[in-house]
């Protein structure tokens, strides 16, 4: 499955629950980032390959380094299109991502933005709509409290879920679901057979049969 139809499927009717729930079946149960990163608009989906970026705390008092937000804006630059900045590695004290980073993104075809921390901006990002997902709004400024320290390497969450450059992110209202590169194609053949089933048995369930019924008919709730 090529990645178009799999960003297809993925934008034209999956949710985080469905794609979720597979995963579990096939032993990948620790794929959702931590509850805590929610998106601006209750109907935000982002959907779209990780570029991954290590951003890390200064220490109080510590020396600015040359570059003021270390890495961060050859990261911004380096996006492709369809792709996610994905951060993790921050403090919530201060922001990740604004509305001049939104707007670059945009500009390159990137997916959207889902950030271990903060954003700011919030009235620009939400008329931009670039797909944002963070632990809150926060106008404190990373300079001098944070820099990007590296991009397009492994990052872990503070739940210990683990992206890899390349991986697939997946956002709804209901979280954030990291599909693993190698595991895309089965996961979303599954995700759409069983969200095919469950209409079966939403059907069911309409048409009077009881939820244990319709459970032991199908193994699908």
């Amino acid at each position: 499955m090529e990645d178009a139809q799999i960003l297809a499927a993925l934008r034209g009717g999956l949710f985080t629950a469905v794609v979720g729930d597979v995963m579990d079946t096939i032993g990948l149960k620790r794929q959702f980032l931590p509850q805590t990163i929610r998106p601006l608009r209750s109907d935000a989906l982002v959907a779209g390959r990780a570029m991954t970026v290590v951003e890390a705390d200064l220490a109080p008092g510590a020396v600015e380094p040359a570059s003021a937000f270390g890495l961060m804006l050859r990261a911004l630059d380096d996006l492709k299109t369809d792709e996610i900045y994905i951060c993790a590695g921050a403090s919530p004290t201060y922001a990740l991502w604004g509305g001049l980073m939104a707007t670059r993104a945009l500009k390159l075809g990137a997916a959207g933005a889902v950030l271990g921390g903060c954003h700011r901006d919030t009235r620009e990002l939400l008329d931009l709509n670039l797909p944002v997902f963070s632990e809150g709004a926060y106008a404190q400024d990373q300079r001098g409290r944070g820099v990007v320290a590296d991009f397009r390497v492994p990052i872990v969450f503070a739940n210990g879920t683990e992206v890899a450059p390349g991986d697939f992110v997946f956002g709804d209202i209901d979280g954030v679901v990291v599909i693993p590169s190698a595991a895309a194609a089965e996961v979303v053949r599954l995700a759409v057979e069983k969200a095919t089933g469950e209409n079966v048995v939403r059907q069911m369930i309409q048409d009077g049969t009881s939820a244990e019924a319709a459970f032991a008919a199908t193994g699908i709730m």
